[in-house]
């Protein structure tokens, strides 16, 4: 009889993105996890505290996977290079971006924050002082998690396939052209988004915004 290798974090951990990913956050349970390891539930205790335990876990594997800035390059550079990885990284998890921004998963390791750390590092560079230092990351976050949620669902999600026509053009069907002139203009290239180039621009237009701040800053106020 074949011998069953021990079980660690690392095979929790596999096991649960797999479940994750298959039936979603909430599908991800401590028992249905334990089933699909072939163990009793208990067993799992051994290796991490909870669900949240596990989708801190989750997470901070993710986030290890994103380069950190360089401290040599122009402050720009580190913060267009950490969000562009940040986001390609996160886009093959969308379930722990979910997790994160449900706020069901919190990493707080050196792991999980090194990359932040960077980004942030970057910002003082520029010479933001520390409340303008903390809109820029929040704005950079919301454009890395937003624009990550928005490729999964609506227009930029599905766009491509049959279905994501289907509904792009019900949808166009019932907005009034003549109440909404503006809109209406808009949304028939909104099936056309390729979701990594918007990014990728509107991450140009950030940081040229953040750059024209940065230089408009009184001399000494990072």
């Amino acid at each position: 009889m074949r011998r069953r290798e021990p079980l660690n974090r690392e095979k929790v951990l596999d096991a649960a993105l797999a479940l994750a990913g298959e039936h979603g956050l909430e599908g991800l349970s401590m028992r249905r996890l334990a089933k699909s390891l072939g163990v009793e539930a208990m067993s799992l205790y051994n290796h991490v505290s909870n669900k949240a335990d596990i989708l801190d876990g989750l997470a901070e594997r993710v986030f290890a996977q994103v380069e950190p800035a360089d401290p040599a390059l122009p402050w720009p550079e580190r913060v267009r290079g950490v969000a562009s990885r940040m986001y390609r990284v996160m886009s093959r998890y969308p379930v722990v971006v979910r997790a994160l921004v449900t706020d069901q998963a919190n990493p707080t390791s050196v792991t999980a924050l090194q990359a932040f750390d960077g980004l942030v590092g970057a910002l003082y560079a520029a010479g933001f002082p520390d409340d303008d230092a903390r809109r820029a990351l929040g704005a950079v976050n919301s454009l890395v998690f937003g624009s990550l949620l928005l490729s999964t669902s609506g227009f930029t999600g599905d766009s491509h396939s049959e279905g994501g026509h289907q509904d792009a053009e019900r949808y166009l069907r019932r907005v009034d052209p003549e109440r909404l002139p503006h809109f209406s203009r808009l949304l028939p290239v909104m099936p056309q988004a390729d979701p990594e180039e918007d990014f990728e621009r509107a991450l140009d237009m950030l940081i040229a915004g953040l750059v024209a701040t940065a230089r408009a800053l009184p001399e000494g106020s990072g």
